[in-house]
C-alpha cells in the first residue's frame, strides 16, 4: 500500500492518496458525513455528501478508534478549519473496528489511563510527543557520547550477586538457583574500565525493588550510565555531563520548538554542608545528613534566585550516605567526591569519583558491614592496574518530566511500573 501521511497531504492537493489511521471524531449529520481521521502526524476531514449509497453506509457503521483506510482525493477547501483540506472518499477499509465505548476518553483519571495506556497515548497528543522527545534526547545523547569517545556497552541485567548494598534488589529464579534484577550496570562499567574501554556509556533498563508511591519513582526505569577513566577528579565527570546536557536540550529546543531553556555553562556548584546551612537558615529543619525531596526543592530555588540557573550540582555528600565505592579525600574521610544534579528542584543523576585502589575498596566495604566474598570478582578487577575513573546515573524518565512539565514519572514511561502495577 502507497500511503500518504496526514502531514504531506498539502504536497498532494488534487490527486487521489490513500490515508491511514483512526476515526477521531464522526459528525454525522443530515445532509453530510464529516469523518475526522488522524494519524501521527496529524488530522484530516473526510467529507461526503449522502446520496444513500454504499459509502454512505459505511460510514454511517463507523465508530470512533476504528482503524481505517481511506482512498480519496485531496481538495484545497479555506472553510475546512482543519488545515484547510478535505479528503473526498472513493473507498473506506475498515482494519480494525473499535468496540463502542471506548474505555477511557481524554478526561479520563491518571490510574485508568494507565490500565489502557497503549490508548491513553493514541488519544492525547501530549501523551504521543513525549516519546517522540524521548526518541530526540535519546539521539542527542548518543551523538554527543560517541563525539567524546564513549563506547556503547551493553552490560548484564541478570546478577549472580546482589549489587552494591544488596538491598531493593528483585530476586529470580535461575535454573533452580536466584539471580539479581540489576539496580544499575556500575559494577559492569567499572569493569569495562578495568579492561581498557576508555569512556563507556550505556542507555537501559534498571530495576529498584523499592515500595515508593511517590511520583518520581518506579520500579524499572531506564537509566543513561557513563564511566570516564583517567580523570583528575569529580569535576570531570561533572564537566561532561553539563555539557552533555545542553547538547542535548539545544537539540530539543531546535526540533520540538519546546520552551525549554537552554543551559549556560558551567552549572553551579554547592557543597552538602553549604546547602544544609543554606536552607537552615530559611527554615528547612530535616534530620538527615543529605536532602529530602522538599530540601532539594528548596536549594534549586534559592540557586535559581541567586543565579537565575535551573540546574545545580550539589557536592561532597557525606560518606554514611553513600555507597562504599565512592572516593573519599584523603584530608576529609567523612565525605565522598560525589555529586546529585538537581534540575527545578528533581534530582536526575547521581555521579563520583570510584576508588579505583584495591585495599581502599576493601576497606570501606568492610567498614559498611559488607562482606566482600559475593564481591570477589567485581574487586578483582581493582587488583591488576584499573586506571582513576568516575562517572554518572542518569534517570532518563526524571529528564523528561521537567523537560516537559510533567506531574508524574509515569507520564514519562509508555508502561509503566511500580509496587502494586504490573499491567498491561
Amino acid at each position: 500500500m502507497i500511503r500518504t501521511l496526514v502531514a504531506d497531504l498539502r504536497d498532494h492537493v488534487g490527486q487521489t492518496v490513500t490515508i491511514a489511521g483512526w476515526v477521531r471524531t464522526l459528525r454525522l449529520q443530515r445532509a453530510m458525513q464529516f469523518v475526522l481521521v488522524r494519524d501521527h502526524t496529524g488530522t484530516v476531514q473526510v467529507t461526503w455528501r449522502r446520496d444513500g449509497g454504499p459509502l454512505e453506509a459505511q460510514l454511517e457503521a463507523l465508530t470512533a478508534e476504528s482503524a481505517v483506510r481511506i482512498t480519496g482525493r485531496v481538495i484545497d477547501n479555506p472553510k475546512v478549519t482543519l488545515g484547510g483540506l478535505e479528503i473526498i472518499p472513493e473507498r473506506v477499509e475498515v482494519a480494525n473496528p473499535a468496540e463502542a465505548p471506548l474505555p477511557i476518553d481524554e478526561h479520563t483519571g491518571p490510574d485508568r489511563r494507565l490500565d489502557w495506556r497503549y490508548l491513553d497515548v493514541r488519544l492525547r497528543s501530549v501523551a504521543r510527543q513525549v516519546f517522540e522527545v524521548q526518541t530526540t534526547v535519546e539521539q542527542a545523547m548518543r551523538e554527543f557520547a560517541y563525539a567524546n569517545g564513549c563506547t556503547e556497552m551493553h552490560t548484564p541485567k541478570l546478577m549472580g550477586t546482589a549489587s552494591e548494598s544488596g538491598a531493593e534488589v528483585f530476586r529470580v529464579g535461575y535454573f533452580g538457583g536466584t539471580a539479581y534484577l540489576a539496580q544499575s550496570p556500575q559494577f559492569y562499567k567499572q569493569m569495562a574500565i578495568a579492561a581498557g574501554v576508555d569512556r563507556v556509556f550505556e542507555i537501559g533498563p534498571v530495576f529498584r525493588a523499592e515500595p515508593s508511591f511517590t511520583a518520581r519513582h518506579a520500579t524499572e526505569f531506564t537509566g543513561v550510565d557513563a564511566e570516564l577513566a583517567w580523570i583528575d577528579g569529580p569535576e570531570d565527570v561533572m564537566a561532561f555531563e553539563e555539557r552533555l546536557l545542553s547538547h542535548v536540550i539545544t537539540t530539543v529546543v531546535r526540533r520540538h520548538g519546546l520552551p525549554v531553556t537552554v543551559p549556560e555553562l558551567p552549572f553551579p556548584r554547592i557543597t552538602m554542608a553549604q546547602a544544609q546551612r543554606v536552607l537552615r537558615e530559611r527554615g528547612w529543619a530535616a534530620e538527615r545528613a543529605d536532602l529530602d525531596p522538599e530540601g532539594e526543592r528548596r536549594l534549586s530555588a534559592y540557586i535559581k534566585e541567586q543565579t537565575g540557573h535551573e540546574f545545580v550540582f550539589l557536592t561532597h555528600f557525606p560518606a554514611t550516605v553513600r555507597p562504599f565505592y565512592h572516593m573519599r579525600p584523603a584530608e576529609r574521610p567523612d565525605l565522598t567526591l560525589s555529586f546529585d544534579l538537581l534540575w527545578n528542584g528533581l534530582e536526575i543523576t547521581t555521579g563520583a569519583q570510584r576508588e579505583h585502589r584495591y585495599d581502599v575498596l576493601l576497606s570501606q566495604a568492610t567498614e559498611k558491614g559488607m562482606d566482600p566474598e559475593p564481591m570477589a570478582d567485581y574487586l578483582n578487577c581493582f587488583r591488576y592496574g584499573c586506571p582513576p575513573h568516575g562517572g554518572l546515573g542518569l534517570g532518563l524518565g526524571r529528564v523528561l518530566m521537567v523537560m516537559l512539565g510533567l506531574d508524574s514519572i509515569r507520564d514519562a514511561t509508555f508502561l509503566f511500573r511500580g509496587p502494586t502495577r504490573l499491567t498491561p
